[in-house]
């Protein structure tokens, strides 16, 4: 393949081989994925605002003002910071077409989002609307896991930090370490509730530093999907001019995460790098067999055809895929 003509060989190796255990696995297909969090169009999909939203439990607010995102992402979201907020703008969602939401909100002192307190609003919109709900928390107890299970909530999302030093630096959480979620890991998995874990690459300065230990975190629980972002400079941030980290190591992760986990199904999330950066990654990714595929960019669509792979869109969350890849549908 042209784009894999001038990397090393024992890389381009790594591509292949993780490509062949994917679609031994899963089949040779692409979910790519355009939810309502932003809109997407082109010439082969167009989205729509409301299909899946982003609704934040605290409105702008955040404690910690991560030095990567210092509650930016917060502001594209629709605030519903009361149980019955959240209940109002879930039926207005539904009205309007939804098919379902992402529920999450800035984080607490400790690193949790105060979710507990919306658990009782979320199940009655899972009996009253049927609305497909993911939950993004961050650190979050056996307890409180064991209530969204009861709550029928389709999935909980969370980012893994693998690093001591990035969870005080970036995450400002002086309180916690990776122990805290590994905790958080072994709390969804005992709850029995499909969980996916967010793996988010380069969020220390653009450089790797915990990645591979979040994922042998992550692999000892055996998640429902597994999600890999990039971290992108976000203008107004403390890192908005931090250079992100390159495709290549980015496939560094996600081809070892798949030798280490070739059973789950794996997808490059909607946060990451624009532009060539965006064109490159998305189709590395391609190439090394990834399983799904958020806002991808034209050129990944064009390699998927051309790999002559089977290509489904769809308007839900990537988190999603444990749905349908598992089952090999």
């Amino acid at each position: 393949m042209e784009i894999l003509k001038n990397l090393p060989r024992d890389f381009v190796k790594g591509i292949y081989k993780a490509r062949e255990l994917s679609w031994r696995n899963f089949g040779k297909k692409i979910y790519f994925y355009a939810p309502g969090f932003v809109y997407y169009s082109n010439k082969y999909f167009r989205s729509s605002l409301t299909s899946f939203p982003s609704i934040s439990i605290t409105g702008e607010y955040c404690a910690l003002k991560c030095r990567h995102c210092g509650g930016r992402m917060l502001k594209t979201m629709i605030s519903a910071q009361t149980p019955q907020k959240l209940m109002e703008v879930c039926s207005n969602l539904k009205k309007a077409g939804a098919l379902g939401c992402l529920i999450s909100g800035g984080c607490l002192p400790n690193g949790s989002v105060p979710i507990t307190r919306f658990i009782d609003a979320i199940a009655e919109v899972k009996r009253k609307l049927g609305l497909t709900i993911v939950i993004h928390t961050g650190l979050i107890d056996f307890e409180t896991a064991k209530k969204l299970k009861k709550a029928k909530v389709d999935a909980v999302l969370i980012d893994i930090i693998g690093s001591n030093e990035t969870i005080r630096e970036i995450y400002r959480l002086h309180n916690a370490s990776t122990k805290d979620y590994e905790k958080t890991l072994e709390a969804l998995k005992r709850a029995e509730i499909p969980f996916v874990p967010h793996v988010l690459i380069g969020l220390h300065y653009g450089a790797i530093k915990g990645e591979f230990k979040a994922l042998k975190m992550i692999e000892k629980y055996d998640p429902s999907a597994l999600i890999f972002i990039v971290f992108f400079p976000i203008r107004g941030t403390e890192m908005e001019f931090v250079k992100p980290p390159s495709p290549k190591r980015v496939m560094d992760i996600l081809t070892e995460a798949r030798f280490m986990m070739p059973n789950v199904p794996m997808a490059l999330g909607c946060a990451r790098p624009k532009g060539k950066h965006r064109a490159l990654t998305d189709v590395l990714a391609i190439e090394a067999g990834i399983n799904a595929i958020a806002f991808p960019s034209v050129e990944a669509i064009e390699r998927a055809k051309k790999l002559g792979l089977e290509i489904r869109f769809s308007q839900v969350c990537c988190s999603e895929l444990y749905k349908f890849a598992r089952l090999n549908v």
